[in-house]
């Protein structure tokens, strides 16, 4: 499974670039504009050199770029910009539409997003469909031409919770298998969890061969990293302190006390141990 990180922080993706794990590269505009309010402090800054400055760093690693557009049009149009102006830096620039960009049900609107992602792959340029809910939305955007679609596993979790008027923190963990209240298991037309969400993608694609990557997105904490990697999914895409985390145990820490304490100092020496 691919590791992305989902930041717009340039120094954390600098970061766990250097530790040799990182695939690629999520954004979107809210990661943006807290990027640039951390960095800007009251100087201007400038956020298409920023922007290029990532895809540098990025160099052979899929960068997701997101359109800002609620229409066809307005998509195709400014993917169209986005792509041209800044893919020719790395060439690593995947362009992120939503699966239906409506800001509300039943709008005539429905599949502006589709019809924006066939459009642009025939235009070979790369799309990350985001704000995928349902494996009918995942399966819709990859026939459309989507080369990664992007279900918001974390996100269905709050939402589980939400209309059961369940008190929850984002980072709480929530079962694979569902949350239980009483005997009934909470589900979202029948999806139970973020992580069967993944699961139900991944057995759909294999089942009708279809070639796009599943990235599991919104992942609240390592036990959903590792849920995912279980359930089948290409990508997952994590913040900075969840990958952080990743590498932590109680246990790998007391064993480093040990074997620091019990170090012979002629193996240092013969190791150029200082």
């Amino acid at each position: 499974m691919k590791l992305f990180i989902d930041s717009a922080d340039i120094e954390e993706i600098k970061k766990i670039n250097s530790y040799g794990i990182l695939d690629g590269v999520t954004t979107n505009p809210s990661l943006i504009k807290k990027a640039v309010e951390k960095y800007k402090k009251g100087k201007k800054l400038n956020m298409e050199l920023y922007i290029k400055e990532i895809l540098e760093i990025c160099k052979g690693k899929p960068v997701s770029l997101e359109v800002l557009g609620t229409d066809y049009n307005d998509m195709v149009k400014e993917a169209r910009i986005l792509f041209k102006k800044f893919n020719n830096v790395a060439n690593n620039v995947y362009i992120k539409i939503p699966v239906n960009p409506c800001l509300e049900l039943n709008c005539d609107k429905n599949s502006d997003g589709i019809k924006a992602i066939k459009t642009l792959s025939k235009e070979k340029i790369p799309v990350n469909c985001t704000l995928i809910f349902t494996p009918e939305q995942a399966l819709l955007a990859a026939k459309a031409g989507a080369k990664i679609v992007s279900p918001f596993a974390g996100r269905i979790d709050d939402y589980i919770r939400e209309i059961n008027r369940i008190k929850f923190k984002k980072e709480n963990y929530f079962p694979a298998e569902g949350f239980k209240k009483g005997k009934k298991i909470l589900d979202d037309n029948g999806i139970v969890s973020g992580v069967h969400l993944i699961k139900e993608c991944v057995e759909i694609f294999k089942k009708q061969n279809i070639k796009a990557e599943i990235l599991a997105a919104s992942l609240r904490n390592t036990r959903q990293f590792r849920e995912v990697a279980k359930a089948g999914a290409d990508i997952a895409t994590i913040p900075f302190s969840v990958i952080e985390k990743l590498l932590e145990h109680y246990k790998t820490a007391e064993g480093m006390k040990d074997f620091t304490r019990d170090i012979v100092p002629e193996y240092a020496r013969a190791v150029g141990h200082e």
